[in-house]
């Protein structure tokens, strides 16, 4: 299957299915010397585990990941890296009775017209799942940026279904399920994830994630913009309906006098344009948004098809996340290290003797939320 590769000097090839034995991915293009070990990977995976909370899918996975190639007495050898993570809970059965039909908004028609075949079983490809290997592979590039830039992440859920979630400190994300910058909200939000739940229904989510001590000058001119490659990758995950960078839509109404970023000796005035200026980062935190649709796999009954193209009722069974954003965060931090990697060696390639007499612009007030 074509598509499943992303980047140019920082590539990773993503393989398996959400039913099969095992899911991973191949890294191309790992700077050698780095130490690495499961133990820099596992943390991410861990904070991105299915049934970690009774508000996420139940299935029981462990996502224990192991190096299988690439790394030599603790440090990588520059030679591909590749990743693998058993599946162990699979419950295939679950899947029986959606065989011949087609659940509404998942990929089950579009991919059967495409291949003329389609994996029922938790949707294959087209699985939430294979975000997994994913995660695995933004930690690998998140340490390299670390180390070379002090680059960091940080991402938080600012909105689930009809309930917008207050900013109050980067600090509570880790303490709820949520990945909410918020702590008073917490149990209205149980609340209403335990109501959707019971309904058999689904909601989507908006999640923002950003990146600190980003360099200056990653990105290409037109059809490489960092921001254009950035966009792709968030479409890429699963159920990702829409991407803003900066203000995104909010852009529609403000003027020039507001959305341009003004500078200063002392750092940038505002950051409207998310940390990227024509295609290319200006040192700021870049700060992107993304929407994520309601889960597909309900229990509710929805009209659809079957195989024959007959009228057809459908009830998904099995375990399913009621919004696939609360997983969301670590996913979407992940892909935004890939690019940022990706485009940081791409960088280090053409540019890398590039010296300007004008210094960068500190970043002034960090980013909080979308």
């Amino acid at each position: 299957m074509s598509g499943s590769t992303l980047g140019e000097l920082f590539r990773v090839t993503n393989f398996g299915e959400s039913h099969g034995p095992a899911i991973g991915c191949v890294i191309d293009g790992c700077p050698p010397g780095m130490a690495l070990s499961e133990a820099d990977i596992q943390p991410d995976l861990d904070r991105r585990r299915p049934g970690t909370s009774r508000h996420v899918t139940q299935r029981n996975e462990p996502d224990a990941v192991e190096i299988l190639s690439g790394v030599y007495e603790g440090l990588t050898t520059g030679t591909p890296i590749c990743l693998l993570i058993r599946n162990t809970d699979q419950r295939s059965k679950d899947y029986g009775n959606i065989l011949n039909t087609f659940r509404p908004g998942h990929a089950d028609y579009a991919y059967l017209h495409k291949y003329g075949l389609r994996d029922p079983r938790g949707g294959g490809r087209a699985s939430a799942r294979m975000t997994a290997p994913m995660v695995g592979a933004g930690a690998v590039a998140r340490k390299w940026l670390k180390e070379k830039f002090g680059t960091t992440f940080f991402g938080h859920m600012t909105q689930i279904g009809e309930i917008e979630i207050p900013f109050e400190s980067l600090d509570h994300i880790p303490d709820n399920p949520f990945f909410a910058a918020n702590a008073s909200d917490i149990p209205r939000l149980e609340a209403y994830m335990d109501e959707l739940r019971k309904a058999g229904d689904s909601c989507g989510a908006r999640i923002f994630v950003g990146a600190r001590n980003v360099p200056v000058g990653l990105g290409e001119p037109l059809f490489d913009k960092l921001d254009a490659d950035i966009a792709k990758v968030m479409m890429g995950i699963n159920a990702v309906k829409g991407v803003e960078i900066g203000a995104g839509f909010a852009s529609v109404a403000q003027r020039g006098t507001t959305h341009g970023d003004e500078m200063t000796p002392q750092g940038f005035l505002s950051n409207n344009a998310g940390g990227l200026s024509g295609g290319i980062s200006t040192g700021q935190d870049i700060a992107v948004s993304i929407a994520i649709k309601p889960t597909s796999s309900i229990r509710s009954p929805r009209q659809s098809i079957d195989l024959a193209g007959q009228p057809a009722t459908v009830e998904t069974f099995g375990r399913h996340d009621p919004c696939v954003g609360i997983r969301a965060t670590p996913i979407a931090e992940a892909m935004l290290a890939l690019v940022l990697m990706d485009h940081a060696l791409r960088q280090r390639a053409q540019c890398g003797d590039v010296v300007v007499a004008t210094r960068p612009i500190p970043a002034q007030a960090p980013t909080r939320a979308g």
